[in-house]
């Protein structure tokens, strides 16, 4: 089987999940970025000026719409290298490929991931994705919360499967030590992740504790406002923004860390996660998870099993949460073990990509 995968953006570095569709999926891979130039991962250009040019005389000798020779290009591709089956990352990215995989007549798989099945202008912008609904073969959903979007919005329920992420294995491998009175934060600084309020609680937590330390990677555009809140409450000698970091480097981190924390909360424009990668991530490594009842958090993570959890906005318990952790190590211990084994057992990768796997199948049948 011949598997097309349409992105947006090639291979963006928040996007792992992406990433292991790419690498784990079983045959062959094509992977299909951008929008208004679409390329080939490992082709240098899928057309030659002279046939652009010649597309161009056709489309203005015809009357063609504008997309009609990258449209023609695309399918020339797909038929060249005898795609099954096609695999769109994003519901709005599928919106986008629709027609030209129409005319290919190919069948279409679409994951929605987080923010294009929550914010209501872009799922108005796509038309609610009726079509893409209607032509789709499956549509997969990434927590509970967002299979009854994706079905409110009028997806066929015979259509939608429910289908988490799964970590990396290097992830499983991690055995945290416990060593240091360290929470860490890994993600985007964008409103929906709430990263303000992560610090509110640190500050509220480590009133007692001048040892303890909060160290919040990545990259976005709450970044500086971080920086300067922390600068205000005064703990910048406790709080670290390291930037954008490795996956190894996470692994070495959670390693040492007391707990992964994360205030994910439904944005001003209702964007929400679907399950945070990283959250499956912490788990998978053996520490404790104190975050938020929100999206497909309380999916992977039992409160007070694998995990602390507290409502959206409630930062009073987020700080009593981490608290928790900081004053009784064998609590973290216990809790991050459990969280181990339910990863494991429940939301492995393995897990994650045989169920793909037999949904593209499935498909192209």
């Amino acid at each position: 089987m011949n598997i097309a995968i349409f992105t947006p953006d090639q291979n963006p570095y928040s996007e792992t999940f992406i990433q292991a569709h790419k690498t784990y999926l079983k045959d062959s891979v094509f992977y299909y970025y951008g929008r208004k130039n679409i390329q080939l991962e490992g082709v240098s250009r899928l057309s030659t000026p002279w046939e652009r040019r010649w597309l161009n005389i056709k489309r203005k000798i015809f009357k063609k719409s504008s997309s009609f020779i990258q449209d023609t290009i695309i399918i020339k591709s797909l038929q060249k290298n005898q795609i099954d089956v096609v695999l769109a990352e994003y519901g709005t990215h599928a919106h986008f490929i629709l027609p030209f995989i129409k005319k290919a007549g190919l069948p279409l798989v679409v994951h929605f991931h987080g923010y294009d099945a929550s914010v209501t202008k872009v799922v108005e912008n796509h038309k609610n994705y009726k079509e893409v609904f209607q032509y789709a073969s499956k549509v997969i959903a990434v927590s509970r919360k967002m299979q009854e979007m994706v079905l409110e919005m009028g997806c066929p329920e015979e259509k939608l499967v429910y289908n988490v992420y799964g970590p990396q294995p290097a992830f499983v491998n991690v055995h945290p030590t416990f060593e240091k009175k360290q929470f860490i934060a890994i993600g985007r600084f964008t409103d929906k992740k709430a990263p303000y309020y992560t610090i509110l609680a640190f500050k509220k937590a480590v009133e007692n504790h001048p040892d303890a330390n909060l160290i919040m990677a990545g990259d976005g555009p709450l970044l500086n406002t971080c920086k300067n809140l922390v600068s205000y409450l005064g703990i910048e000698d406790q709080v670290e923004f390291p930037g954008i970091i490795t996956s190894y480097t996470y692994q070495q981190l959670l390693a040492e860390s007391l707990g992964f924390v994360q205030h994910s909360l439904i944005a001003e424009n209702v964007d929400m996660e679907g399950t945070p990668l990283a959250v499956l991530e912490a788990s998978a490594a053996g520490i404790p998870v104190v975050s938020t009842i929100h999206a497909g958090i309380p999916d992977v993570i039992i409160n007070g099993e694998t995990g602390l959890l507290c409502e959206e906005h409630d930062v009073e318990q987020m700080a009593a949460n981490m608290l928790a952790l900081l004053v009784n190590i064998e609590l973290a211990k216990k809790l991050g073990q459990a969280g181990k084994e339910n990863i494991a057992k429940n939301f492995s990768l393995e897990r994650h990509i045989d169920a793909l796997q037999d949904i593209l199948e499935q498909s192209k049948s």
